[in-house]
């Protein structure tokens, strides 16, 4: 499916220099022209690679001859389908390779660009010189080894006997990939120390907002002591996403006489966290205008957007950032948000207290909130949109590519 290019790779052509695009062969286990799977990121990377790196094919997300386990896979229930479908993907991988080895032949690509699901690059081998990289926001062993994924626990407790096996796997794909696109600190580390990476070939490229450029704010909401404070959740998980902490945190400012109002947007708490000061919107889709206009609205007239949930990256921060909102969560995983730039991460283990007082602090100091909400909107603009994410990855894999060419 071709796309425009705003990055060439150079290359010589009876004595002098001519440009081509990047012809670029996407793998990932979930179509990225579905839009509703991993969290809308999955065709974010897509739309960006199509819009600055050149042309973009979808190769098939079929399992080719096993296509029937496949099958059975996605008709279970979400909670099973998740945890076992890269796993028998896996299982099945070299029958999966060999189909993703004849779809590379059917033309010349000079990049296998992977996105989240690394089983799919499981076994795969190149039939001619390409670059292969890959992107996400955690792999399976970072994950269950970290803070995140131990306060989620397992839900397939038996496969921990499986764990060195899978390790074997994720360190043969990553090794084997030339170039790694992880969008935090936090998994570079993590996956540098645990697959001994080549530091070159790990590279940070944060991801951006899964919203359209809201542009700059002409009106930011002032904070006093005297001003209602409004917070805003976001999330479809009221308990995974940190709910019940938000609204002791809401409870907390009105026990110390301030007049805290919370928004909930994503889900509906149960009856039991039900609160006068609370308004709940519940789910939206944001590619229903109607919907996308509550959201909007909601992320503009809040003061900070508050989620202290155990997170590997977390989108919501980012297109928070990009409505100059300041973020309050957890210092966990690769969150996206920096301390007096975007927001505030608090050590796990702060409770309601210790996030009532960011709150009341800024309420002191309504110039030192005013300039962290322009920081955090400078935040987006620089780093946390596709954009810069696209022009920096097309740099990389073009700069790739050409020494393919060079050799």
């Amino acid at each position: 499916m071709p796309g425009s290019n705003r990055s060439n790779v150079c290359v010589q052509v009876e004595g002098c220099v001519a440009e081509r695009s990047l012809k670029i062969a996407y793998l990932c286990d979930i179509s990225p022209l579905d839009e509703n799977l991993y969290s809308g990121g999955n065709t974010r990377i897509y739309k960006a690679l199509r819009k600055h790196a050149g042309e973009v094919t979808i190769l098939p997300t079929t399992w080719f001859v096993a296509e029937p386990l496949r099958r059975a896979i996605m008709a279970s229930p979400e909670a099973i389908n998740l945890r076992l479908r890269w796993r028998a993907h896996l299982a099945a991988g070299r029958l999966i390779a060999m189909g993703v080895h004849r779809a590379l032949k059917q033309q010349k690509y000079d990049v296998l660009f992977g996105a989240y699901s690394f089983q799919s690059m499981y076994r795969v081998r190149p039939p001619y010189p390409m670059v292969t990289a890959f992107t996400a926001d955690a792999t399976p062993t970072t994950y269950k080894q970290s803070e995140v994924g131990q306060n989620f626990g397992s839900f397939l407790s038996a496969s921990r006997a499986l764990d060195p096996l899978f390790l074997r796997a994720e360190t043969d794909v990553f090794r084997h990939i030339d170039l790694m696109l992880w969008p935090s600190d936090w998994l570079k580390a993590s996956a540098d120390a645990l697959y001994g990476l080549n530091p070159e070939d790990s590279v940070v490229v944060p991801w951006g907002a899964n919203v359209p450029d809201p542009g700059p704010h002409a009106h930011i909401p002032a904070l006093t002591p005297d001003d209602p404070v409004q917070l805003l959740f976001i999330g479809r998980d009221w308990f995974a996403k940190g709910g019940p902490l938000v609204l002791e945190t809401l409870q907390e400012l009105r026990r110390r006489g301030i007049d805290a109002r919370l928004t909930v947007i994503g889900c509906h708490p149960p009856d039991f966290h039900d609160d006068p000061a609370m308004t709940v919107i519940g789910p939206l889709t944001k590619t229903v205008p109607e919907d996308m206009a509550k959201f909007e609205c909601a992320l503009r007239t809040a003061h900070f957007v508050m989620q202290p949930s155990f997170e590997s990256y977390g989108f919501a921060f980012c297109e928070a950032s990009a409505y100059g909102l300041p973020s309050l969560c957890l210092r966990v995983g690769g969150v996206p948000v920096r301390d007096g730039v975007n927001g505030h991460a608090l050590p796990i283990g702060s409770g309601s207290v210790e996030f009532a007082d960011k709150v009341i602090r800024y309420t002191a100091d309504p110039a030192g909130y005013a300039a962290l909400r322009l920081s955090a909107r400078a935040e987006y603009e620089q780093h946390l949109n596709w954009d810069a994410w696209g022009t920096q990855v097309s740099a990389l894999l073009s700069e790739r590519v050409a020494r393919i060419g060079a050799a």
